[in-house]
């Protein structure tokens, strides 16, 4: 998922990832990208490297002649704590709203740590405090190796009960730049080195209509469909000079379904104490983990392979008092606490919805003001107009059923110019609202997050 430079190999003897028809329609578009404008610089050879701003005409790629870094396992832990940290500030923010909730704060943080490479000064001291990070250097090798993990997940894997199922896991990255604006090189180098996107030429003055179908067209295809419009109408104009994106898709069978025939009506609580009868799931899980907290319980559900799960935290009283005590460690110690059962006779609705959210107040309420306003300093992405963020746009989409999940999120950041047998079952009844995280299990790394207040709700 890079535009350059190798793709990573599974370690420890995992399966790797097959190729999808998506990827190969994926390389196919960006080959004709390739052959139809010669590109300033491809990766390979550092010969005839461009020392100043660099240009290209609408419909280009402007690629900065390095390969993608392999990225380093010890920046990962410094990356998974960041991540948790910044996981459990947005989510507060945007669960401050009532109703169901999902969104992938990972996708924020690195569409945002795509723009930070561009950042200066107070702009750039801002954003790192928001995403939990010390400097730049931190924050690109962190995210770099943790997503190169992550996207390791993905492949065909065999069940414990000898059953194949597939992780499809992609995570891409986009920019879209104004043509003919001199881009300075070196963040262009930070763009392929960290995050293996180069940036696209496209024309926001004459062409604005056509730039934005660009974009949602992309992340549409990134996302599987399900982000069809990250971009709405009448959201980029005049002054529009960049747009960054993220988008995460992930689709991972249960490694143990829920039987289809044991799906019942049944009623489920909402936050305000009314009812409302949902299709309830309901299953004896041998491999489904547990723990405890204070004011929660936890389950852990692996999706096949058992390197990525769903965790399922339901509070004690009242989830709104368990919202307000997330923070970074909280988030961290709910991922680490559960532990195999043995069985566990699970309940638990079905649900599928979509959030989208402008979090504008949200990232200047968390730290980071002066990238939305006229102080802004982005001279490190060109010093030809003074650049500022103009919004940050989030989708997010989210399906679970019996036979498991699928998620997808995607995040633009819109830079403007200024001017049986065994001890008994553990029982846990989601028949009330409660929280969920899809993460890595390893590194405890939490990939979506969401509340689910009415499952009836789409």
């Amino acid at each position: 998922m890079t535009d350059c430079g190798q793709q990573p190999t599974s370690p420890g003897g995992r399966p790797t990832r097959v190729l999808t028809r998506r990827d190969v329609l994926r390389s196919i578009s960006l080959v004709g990208a390739l052959a139809a404008t010669p590109l300033l610089s491809g990766c390979g050879s550092s010969a005839g490297r461009p020392k100043g701003p660099t240009r290209a005409k609408e419909g280009g790629i402007a690629l900065a002649d390095v390969p993608r870094s392999l990225g380093g396992a010890g920046a990962r832990p410094r990356a998974v704590s960041a991540v948790q940290a910044f996981t459990a500030d947005l989510y507060k923010r945007i669960a401050a709203e009532p109703g169901n909730v999902v969104c992938s704060p990972y996708s924020v943080a690195v569409a945002l740590a795509m723009s930070r490479n561009g950042a200066k000064g107070k702009t750039a001291t801002e954003m790192d405090a928001v995403l939990h990070v010390s400097g730049l250097q931190e924050l690109d090798d962190g995210l770099n190796s943790l997503t190169r993990l992550i996207e390791s997940r993905a492949g065909s894997v065999k069940r414990l009960d000898g059953t194949q199922g597939t992780i499809s896991l992609d995570v891409a990255n986009s920019l879209w730049g104004q043509q003919g604006t001199p881009w300075q090189h070196a963040f262009l180098l930070d763009l392929a080195r960290y995050f293996g996107t180069g940036m696209r030429q496209v024309n926001y003055v004459k062409r604005r209509e056509t730039a934005r179908t660009r974009i949602n067209t992309w992340t549409s295809d990134q996302t599987h469909g399900r982000i069809p419009e990250i971009i709405p109408p009448n959201v980029l104009d005049l002054a529009t000079r960049l747009v960054l994106v993220n988008a995460i898709y992930l689709k991972a069978p249960w490694e143990e379904t829920f039987p289809s025939r044991d799906t019942r009506r049944q009623p489920f609580t909402r936050l305000d104490g009314s009812k409302v009868d949902v299709d309830m799931m309901s299953g004896r899980l041998l491999l489904a983990a547990y723990g405890t907290g204070p004011g929660w319980r936890a389950a852990r559900l692996p999706y096949v392979g058992g390197d990525l799960a769903m965790t399922l935290v339901a509070p004690d009283t009242n989830l709104r008092d368990l919202e307000a005590t997330l923070d970074g460690p909280t988030l961290a110690a709910i991922l680490k606490a559960t532990k195999p059962v043995g069985v566990m006779k699970l309940q638990l609705p079905r649900w599928q919805y979509r959030l989208s959210a402008r979090l504008n107040d949200d990232l200047q309420a968390l730290g980071m003001p002066t990238a939305f306003g006229t102080e802004a300093d982005f001279s490190g992405m060109t010093t030809q107009d003074q650049l500022y963020i103009g919004a940050v746009l989030h989708q997010a989409f989210i399906s679970v059923d019996e036979h498991g999940t699928e998620a997808a999120a995607a995040t633009a950041v819109i830079m403007e110019a200024a001017s049986g047998g065994g001890p008994p079952p553990v029982v846990l009844n989601l028949d009330r609202p409660f929280l969920f995280l899809i993460h890595d299990v390893t590194t405890a790394t939490p990939l979506f997050i969401g509340r689910v207040s009415d499952p009836s709700a789409t």
